[in-house]
């Protein structure tokens, strides 16, 4: 990377004033310095010019009165000036070029912190960190005033922003489409250990990356009827009446690609009601009536997945996940089109990928846009709309793959719901002509399910109407053919692919783990940022002494990071020269918290017993992140058993202080920045066949953690590439599993013929953990040892055994760093790059702009 020239630099700041002196000026000779015109100076003094105007103007405050937020956001807009032009001018390009470009629909996107992505984009953070010690102000000090969006739940949400990162440093045209969540993923608090949901009230202190456009509004209608009529050429033709609508505005992100000068956008739908006040019922002194409108409308983009154990919570997500796509739809038509553009055409303008089943409501929405509102007949939509949308699966697990009741889907929907019949009705003609006599299969086939109620499978209707379908793992997306949709793999092997997941690079190891990443530039230069299959350079550093020391060295130091920032944060204390064993995913019961605990618990209780001296147990802290789905009880009470588990265990003199949980709450982006590259264990434990492919243990590994896995997910391409000696395999496999399932599991015997696995659960069931109560876990226990849906129990002996491994080579020093060393020189297929490329050659079949 070229090197910026800077002059000695005379600007002084006068502290109450923000009046600016100049000596000398810089020059910078740096390629994005020869930018489009209005970008400000890629410079110290112009760079301060920018901040204080910003500080001055926007924020109305002068230096010496300014609080530590006003600065954050006058340094946040002074960043995104710099992006602007950038910005402006890639929607030109786009626009002038007539390309391909990709719509990414998506219900979330879990962004992480903006700030620093933003300077690194742009190549500013020595500027800025010189410019803003001319002011007196440490960039550190006013990064940690920004509070990330709580814009997605997990993996699904962060593989999005990946996605669109990738996209924009690939310098391919992307809108990801998406909800502003006002309140977003709830903030998580510990209550006498149990989970408590608070608000995630990010938008309460500014939201200085985003551009509202109400201009730019959207009309989202609602429930009422449909009904016929005759159209002026005579054709019978069909009319949706609404009852209700709301207005979706956009927020626009701007999504920069890493120092290539693309700026890609990200644009948030928030939703406003049509008529927000109602002045007469006001005057009357019915205050509350009076904005009923509003409030209505705005629950829709409140909060990210409501609650939907109750009818009112599943038809505020089915909203939530039309009004979305209702806006992106007819955004792309009416925003990014030009106005003569014939709509016969429009795969050729835009792809739209459907990140799970959440944005599938776009299918019939597509259809209704064309034939209702462009005058299109049936075969002619239908034409355009298959070749327009591809799907992404993200799931093995029936319950996760959503079927909508067709009755709460006809009253919100009334004219979706004819066209999807219609469509149902000519997919199964197709059906019965390539499988004539076969009439259980066309059922089976059917997007209508029967039962246990009627509902529309989103699954199956995507499927059908889409041009590919994909999973995202090797083992995931052959789950998907053989076990999920067979039979429409077998109907059309072709639309059938697999792609990988990745991670960006840029956030997960250039902005996340600094040490690391100037230890891989000095080792192989800095290309490997944006191609990272670079990192195999790094494969004979794995054998030199000076570089193993090196990287053992920037693994403490990260540890000591982690260390200040759960003190400062939590109140946690990290004990030194521990293995630092690391659980952090969304709570669910597939990816077995429960098994982790059960080796905690289990090490514990032969400590307590006798069976072993504490000093014969490996000096370990195992942190777990995770937050349980507010109506997730089993989920819920798992937490509380780990927070109890934990009080326990952190305070027993008997381990001797060799055994510690840390359960950091509210684990977010921000928070796996500092944890990731300070783990040593990266614990990727899930029945094998339930993880569609995780993205964290793609990101432990990139940081030099070595993984104890099943062969689930990626981690089965993670362990052929990284090499069985640095991954610790345990558990059954897929076929095993599916095996044991067949004939028939019972968990009460493996408790009955484990002893030690009997002591475990024995110890939880005495109370000891719960202050004496030996009922207050039985939830959990008994859903143990009569159901186990996810064979824990079954997979507790191999678990121990692999973690005995670990606890070999972590005694041996170099073993484990070389181990680690080539975890990272491995690992370069991970690249949310090479995913990209994988789609756009796999699915999408367009290119880089040139």
């Amino acid at each position: 990377m070229p090197e910026i020239e800077q002059t000695e630099n005379t600007l002084s700041v006068d502290e109450n004033t923000g009046a600016r002196a100049y000596g000398t000026t810089s020059t910078p000779t740096h390629p994005l310095a020869t930018a489009p015109v209005g970008m400000p100076s890629h410079s110290v003094d112009g760079f301060v010019r920018e901040f204080l105007h910003e500080l001055n103007t926007n924020q109305g405050v002068m230096l010496s009165r300014s609080s530590a937020n006003d600065q954050y956001l006058a340094l946040a807009s002074t960043v995104k000036n710099y992006l602007m032009a950038r910005w402006l001018e890639t929607g030109r390009k786009t626009r002038d070029a007539k390309t391909k470009t990709v719509g990414y629909l998506s219900a979330e996107y879990l962004l992480g912190r903006q700030l620093d992505n933003a300077l690194l984009a742009t190549d500013l953070n020595e500027i800025a960190t010189k410019g803003l010690a001319l002011c007196g102000l440490d960039l550190a000090t006013l990064r940690e005033q920004e509070v990330e969006p709580g814009l997605g739940n997990g993996g699904l949400g962060r593989l999005a922003a990946c996605f669109i990162d990738s996209l924009a440093t690939m310098d391919v045209p992307c809108i990801g489409y998406g909800i502003r969540y006002e309140y977003g993923i709830f903030r998580q608090t510990f209550v006498e250990g149990r989970q408590v949901e608070q608000p995630d009230t990010w938008l309460a202190l500014g939201a200085p990356w985003e551009f509202p456009h109400p201009e730019a509004s959207v009309q989202v209608n609602f429930g009422g009827h449909t009904e016929k009529y005759v159209g002026a050429d005579g054709r019978e033709r069909t009319r949706w009446v609404p009852a209700w609508n709301v207005l979706g505005v956009p927020y626009n992100y701007m999504v920069p690609g890493y120092l290539n000068g693309r700026v890609n956008t990200l644009r948030l739908w928030s939703a406003q009601a049509t008529k927000a006040f109602d002045l007469q019922i006001f005057n009357s002194g019915d205050y509350a009536q009076a904005v009923r409108a509003q409030t209505f409308a705005e629950n829709i983009s409140k909060v990210l997945y409501p609650e939907d154990s109750t009818p009112q919570g599943k038809e505020l997500r089915l909203q939530q996940q039309y009004f979305f796509v209702a806006c992106s739809l007819r955004d792309f038509i009416d925003q990014e089109l030009e106005e003569d553009f014939d709509l016969h055409n429009l795969a050729d303008r835009i792809t739209y990928q459907l990140n799970d089943t959440h944005p599938v409501i776009a299918v019939p929405e597509l259809m209704r846009l064309l034939i209702d509102e462009h005058d299109f007949s049936w075969d002619e939509a239908w034409e355009v709309t298959s070749k327009c949308f591809d799907y992404t699966c993200h799931t093995l697990l029936p319950e996760a793959l959503e079927v909508w009741p067709t009755e709460l889907l006809g009253r919100l929907l009334p004219r979706h719901m004819e066209i999807i019949y219609q469509i149902n009705e000519q997919f199964l003609a197709e059906v019965r002509e390539a499988f004539p006599g076969d009439e259980i299969r066309a059922r089976r086939m059917s997007m209508i399910a029967e039962f246990p109620e009627r509902g529309v499978r989103m699954a199956y209707l995507s499927t059908v109407a889409s041009s590919k379908v994909n999973g995202v793992a090797e083992l995931h997306s052959q789950l998907l053919r053989d076990k999920v949709l067979p039979d429409f793999s077998e109907m059309w092997p072709e639309k059938f692919t697999n792609v990988t997941n990745g991670v960006t690079p840029r956030r997960f190891v250039k902005l996340s783990n600094p040490k690391l990443s100037n230890l891989i530039t000095d080792a192989i230069g800095p290309g490997w940022v944006t191609d990272l299959e670079r990192l195999k350079e790094l494969e004979p550093y794995a054998d030199v002494p000076e570089f193993k020391v090196a990287f053992r060295e920037v693994k403490a130091a990260n540890k000591a990071r982690l260390t200040a920032l759960l003190k400062q944060r939590d109140g946690i204390d990290l004990p030194d020269g521990h293995l630092l064993d690391v659980m952090v995913k969304r709570l669910h019961e597939y990816k077995r918290q429960s098994l982790k605990l059960l080796h905690i618990v289990s090490l514990y209780e032969q400590v307590l017993s006798g069976k072993i001296a504490a000093a014969d147990v490996t000096p370990r802290t195992v942190v777990f992140g995770a937050k349980a789905a507010p109506g997730y009880k089993m989920a819920k009470d798992t937490i509380h058993l780990i927070n109890m588990v934990a009080a326990k265990v952190n305070s027993a003199p008997e381990i001797e202080g060799r055994l510690k949980i840390a359960f950091p709450a509210n684990y977010n982006v921000t928070l796996a920045e500092k944890l990731i590259p300070a783990a040593d264990l990266s614990e990727q434990i899930s029945l094998a066949g339930m993880e569609a492919s995780g993205t964290g243990n793609m990101k432990f590994a990139l940081n030099g953690a070595l993984t104890i896995g099943t062969d689930d997910g990626a981690n089965v391409e993670i362990r052929r590439l990284v090499g069985d000696k640095h991954f610790f395999l345990f558990g059954m496999n897929e076929p095993q599993v599916a095996e044991l399932g067949a004939k028939g599991y019972n968990p009460g015997d493996y408790y009955e013929s484990n002893q030690q696995l009997k002591a475990t659960l024995d110890l939880i069931l005495s109370g000891h953990f719960s202050d004496g109560d030996p009922h207050l876990f039985d939830a959990v226990v008994y859903n143990l040892l009569n159901q186990d849906r996810f064979m824990a129990l079954a997979d507790f002996d191999s678990y121990v055994e692999a973690q005995g491994k670990v606890e070999e080579r972590y005694a041996d020093e170099e073993a484990w760093t070389r181990s680690a060393i080539l975890n990272v020189a491995r690992s370069g297929y991970f690249s949310s790059d090479r995913s990209m490329r994988d789609y756009l050659q796999r699915i999408w079949h367009t290119s880089p702009m040139i």
